[in-house]
């Protein structure tokens, strides 16, 4: 697993492997890492078939994400996209072109004031994607940087989650915002991008007034990964604000974001031939680490 500290984690229903595939074909220098797959427990657990993909790893241009196949429960929203950042044209309008198969489109690639070549879309598994042509410094050298956008009610309270965020996690800080003026239907003075750290790794949020059908969901959650239990303590307390969303190391913060607060040896934990530890996973909220390595004995 990445050094990374906070990890990207994508909900499908069963095409994980095929989206991974997808995804690292897109990107130079991506891959994909283990593969879990479901046993007999596991049709029981998420109705998969036995030997389907559980979870995959992989890395787009040495940033990790997580994709899981949990059944149809939840599907990811455009309140959570990725931004692709390119230095290739051709690289570009060839992803543009793989991605939007069968997705739908919220702005046309084409030429726009902060961009000579941008463009939004979902994905046919609704994963929702911003692709631009441009400097990869201007984004912490990262090919791939998560986009919080706040709509609805919560429209207007990005910089309030900017500044939570940048608070709770170390490497933290604002590195820029630029303010709606009021000219639209967003009031003047709130965030229409803000681009800022947590853990050394780059983020970007904004608001969002206009009348848009969705907001955030499970299928689009950041998983945290810990030392140890104190630390988990720690994120699980100041994040942790819907105590019926709790299960398995999952919340939601006040904000309606889902994380996933996990010991850094957690695959190792659940890899046990011992049926006790999911068992025990399944039935927890907060991760309890004492708990699980017990089990596991």
């Amino acid at each position: 697993m990445s050094t990374h500290k906070i990890i990207p984690h994508l909900w499908f229903d069963s095409a994980a492997e095929d989206a991974a595939k997808l995804y690292t074909s897109l990107v130079p220098g991506s891959g994909i890492g283990a593969v879990s797959r479901y046993g007999k427990a596991g049709f029981e657990v998420h109705g998969q078939r036995e030997g389907t993909a559980m979870s995959v790893q992989m890395h787009l241009g040495g940033q990790p994400m997580i994709a899981l196949n949990g059944g149809p429960r939840f599907r990811p929203t455009p309140a959570v996209s990725y931004f692709l950042t390119f230095d290739d044209r051709a690289a570009l309008d060839h992803a543009w072109n793989a991605l939007g198969a069968g997705g739908q489109i919220h702005m046309p690639l084409e030429t726009y004031a902060w961009a000579p070549r941008y463009g939004w879309l979902d994905d046919r598994w609704g994963v929702s994607w911003q692709l631009s042509l441009g400097e990869r410094a201007q984004t912490g050298g990262q090919v791939m940087t998560p986009m919080l956008l706040f709509t609805g009610t919560l429209a207007g309270q990005a910089e309030a989650a900017v500044a939570q965020y940048t608070a709770l996690f170390p490497q933290a800080g604002i590195e820029g915002i630029l303010r709606h003026d009021g000219s639209g239907a967003d009031p003047a003075g709130t965030v229409m991008h803000a681009q800022f750290q947590l853990a050394g790794q780059t983020f970007m949020a904004g608001d969002s007034a206009l009348a848009h059908d969705f907001t955030f969901t499970e299928a689009n959650s950041f998983l945290v990964f810990c030392e140890d239990q104190a630390e988990i303590d720690h994120y699980w307390h100041a994040l942790s604000s819907v105590p019926e969303a709790e299960r398995c190391g999952w919340l939601k913060d006040r904000f309606g974001l889902s994380w996933q607060i996990i010991p850094q040896h957690l695959p190792q934990l659940l890899s046990s031939p011992e049926p006790k530890v999911m068992e025990t996973f399944l039935s927890m909220g907060k991760i309890d680490i004492a708990t699980l390595e017990r089990a596991a004995k």
